[in-house]
């Protein structure tokens, strides 16, 4: 197969071109910054209080040289580093079978190495080895030293996405459909390269489930600390607290142990790896979605018995869909239908699911996904929009996404997709939307 014809140039763009990748680019670290300083315990609350003042606060802190010199900490930045480098050694160290993706565009499968999940344990029973030597006190430092922490995984995800980037280029390389534009700006952020690897080492699916996905628990875990270093010991964790902690870390530990689901997601088989997926896995996961955890460590909020079981439900229905839409779906994938459901098939002669929980509605793994994402949130109460941040923004983003999908499958299935929006005609939630 030509050059041309294995990796043609990108003519359609997303995200509205070039300037909406730069705009994305600058923004994403933007955002987590101004997560970080308007709902901080330093500045006065969450948001910053009195409102009329923020934006005198922001033109002062901006034009401060000592400001910028206060967003980079060496000591976080070492331990930031300290922390990817453990990611790659149990990669490398611990046992893991080894699973075969999709079949690519060259006609080749990448193999890849499965011990996501004994990574985090391992990581666990470190963590917790400090905690109970040394007292809760001992792992603040989290919440210390975070804005350095951003730092370090901001740099971390520049640094990534500017030598993969670079090393597309080589001979041999198997490039993004949608990342070969000719254009820097937008490809740097999209991702040229579909799998950019380091012999066996596979880049993109390391940081999808790895560096940031766990250090995801481990902040909300700090946070706990914190708290109970205030409140005079780990029995005295709000239940709020504990609520937040107990459901993210389910989700994370369910995404690791089912750790060979990730290699037929889009991210995988479609996107390649740039700064979009970098800064997306090392900076946004870990530092945006453990909003609420570090809300709750200097406001902390009782709930009482009624309110944690109406959440604690909320949750579990959303792991319920969640978790049932995806068993279904990655059932059928490998040739297997327990439930003898319907489907439809395709000229192509690909099969889609038309009963069961993707009969409801095209993704119903997402709307699973949403009544998590606001389960998270309800633990801190009302007294601010701010960490009800995370679940606008996933919605947005699963919207999007959602959307994504359904042109690539017209693009893919032509007038069968068209058959099947019939068959199934609500996109997430079934009924309404």
């Amino acid at each position: 197969m030509a050059k041309s014809e294995l990796n043609p140039r990108t003519t359609k763009f997303e995200f509205l071109g070039p300037p909406g990748a730069l705009a994305i680019t600058i923004g994403v670290p933007f955002m987590a910054y101004a997560l970080s300083f308007g709902c901080s315990e330093a500045v006065g609350g969450c948001p910053p209080q009195p409102l009329s003042f923020i934006p005198d606060r922001v033109v002062a802190s901006v034009s401060n040289l000592d400001w910028w010199k206060g967003l980079w900490d060496t000591k976080a930045a070492l331990i930031y580093l300290a922390w990817y480098t453990f990611c790659v050694l149990a990669w490398a160290i611990l046992p893991g079978d080894r699973v075969q993706g999709i079949t690519l565009r060259n006609g080749q499968k990448k193999e890849y190495k499965i011990n996501a999940f004994s990574t985090f344990l391992l990581a666990l029973g470190i963590t917790s080895g400090i905690i109970y030597r040394y007292g809760p006190q001992a792992f603040t430092f989290l919440y210390e030293r975070w804005i350095g922490f951003v730092t370090a995984s901001v740099l971390m995800s520049v640094v990534q996405a500017a030598a993969c980037y670079a090393a597309s280029f080589q001979d041999g390389k198997l490039l993004a459909l949608g990342g070969n534009s000719g254009n820097f700006i937008y490809d740097f952020y999209i991702g040229r390269e579909l799998n950019p690897s380091i012999g066996s080492f596979d880049i993109k699916s390391f940081n999808e489930l790895r560096p940031g996905l766990i250090l995801w628990v481990l902040i909300n875990i700090s946070m706990a600390c914190e708290q109970a270093t205030r409140r005079g010991g780990l029995a005295n964790i709000t239940d709020s607290m504990w609520l937040v902690l107990a459901f993210q870390t389910w989700y994370v530990a369910d995404g690791l142990y089912n750790e060979p689901a990730l290699f037929t997601t889009m991210d995988i088989t479609t996107d390649g790896f740039g700064f979009m997926l970098a800064v997306g896995d090392l900076t946004w996961v870990p530092f945006v979605y453990t909003l609420q955890a570090r809300y709750l460590a200097f406001k902390p909020v009782e709930l009482g018995p009624m309110w944690t079981a109406a959440i604690f439900l909320v949750n579990a229905t959303g792991y319920y869909i969640f978790r049932g839409a995806n068993g279904e779906k990655n059932d059928f994938r490998n040739g297997k239908n327990p439930k003898n459901l319907q489907y439809m098939t395709t000229a192509r002669g690909t099969k889609l699911l038309t009963s069961g929980w993707w009969g409801l509605s095209q993704h119903p793994n997402y709307f699973g996904d949403i009544l998590m994402a606001l389960a998270w949130s309800l633990p801190t109460g009302f007294d601010t929009p701010v960490t009800y941040f995370y679940v606008i923004y996933f919605a947005v983003l699963l919207i999007h996404r959602q959307r994504r999908d359904d042109e690539a499958c017209h693009l893919k299935y032509g007038e069968d997709w068209v058959k099947y929006k019939k068959l199934v005609p609500y996109r997430i939630i079934p009924y309404i939307y």
